[in-house]
């Protein structure tokens, strides 16, 4: 028999412990798969006995992941989402019309998602499917790519989508925790850092240089997702950096807040690029996305 892809554990495992992790109860995972609590409890030690360590921390009145738990929700999370869209498009292919479009994770859920409902409340009739993916490089099969940085690529028609501001965000009730008065005071506070595979993104030590600003940064949190770092930061977790245009619906709902006034212009731009031969609905939705404010 093959040995199993990357010596995962059992599939059935990952997904009883998806499903107990993202119900918080074994009980509800077990009606949400349609199968026992003892069930679910047996693949979650199963999947605890094969990787060596404990996924959740276990009380009386019920479980809540540890810290290993937790990382290995968000991944299998990103996996199942990639999987997902993966089976969409695939659906979707069976309509010559749809539209498919690639973006990160938060390029999706913070810019492309709120304009696609505005767009399609126009043009319903174009089909629209989003391949959502924090991997490097672009896929040839999308007609349309939403990136970050400078060049274009090798092929296709690239346009500049919008340009950015960075700024430093954090929920509100933390922002009067600390009552932060000027930037030398991220010495007292959390941090949360992007630790992204993309060297282009805008840390914490580039951004202060940019402002001028030479400190010893206070503890630090990080996270591999920036839309994890989104979220952490409107949970308490943190101040983060914030990309103006992808966190103003965060700002416009009073979810997270500007801790100063200092702000940069991101390094690079956004940029839409369409697949050489793309088909025209592809271009009218580019179109839309460029003029669309």
């Amino acid at each position: 028999m093959p040995a199993r892809y990357h010596s995962l554990p059992s599939l059935t495992a990952i997904a009883s412990f998806e499903a107990a992790a993202r119900c918080a109860s074994f009980k509800k995972a077990a009606d949400d798969l349609n199968v026992t609590p003892a069930a679910i409890s047996h693949q979650v030690k199963s999947l605890e006995a094969e990787l060596g360590f404990q996924v959740f921390n276990r009380y009386h009145r019920g479980v809540e992941l540890n810290e290993a738990g937790a990382f290995l929700y968000v991944a299998i999370q990103r996996g199942f989402g990639e999987i997902s869209s993966a089976i969409d498009q695939l659906q979707l292919r069976a309509d010559d019309d749809a539209v498919t479009i690639e973006a990160t994770t938060a390029v999706s859920a913070f810019f492309l998602t709120p304009r696609l409902t505005r767009f399609w409340a126009h043009r319903g009739h174009i089909p629209v499917s989003q391949n959502v993916t924090d991997l490097p490089g672009t896929s040839p099969t999308s007609d349309l790519c939403i990136f970050y940085g400078e060049d274009a690529p090798n092929s296709g028609d690239c346009r500049l989508l919008f340009r950015d501001r960075i700024s430093i965000l954090a929920s509100p009730e933390f922002a009067a925790r600390f009552s932060a008065q000027n930037l030398t005071d991220l010495t007292k506070m959390p941090l949360i850092h992007l630790t992204a595979s993309d060297a282009r993104w805008t840390g914490w030590q580039s951004f202060l240089e940019m402002l001028g600003v030479t400190i010893d940064l206070g503890p630090s949190h990080y996270v591999n997702n920036y839309a994890i770092a989104l979220q952490a930061a409107q949970d308490g977790v943190g101040a983060v950096l914030g990309w103006e245009t992808l966190t103003r619906g965060l700002i416009s709902s009073g979810s997270l807040v500007k801790l100063f006034p200092d702000s940069i212009e991101a390094p690079h731009g956004f940029y839409i690029t369409a697949r050489k031969n793309a088909p025209a609905r592809a271009i009218e939705l580019r179109d839309w996305l460029l003029a669309a404010d």
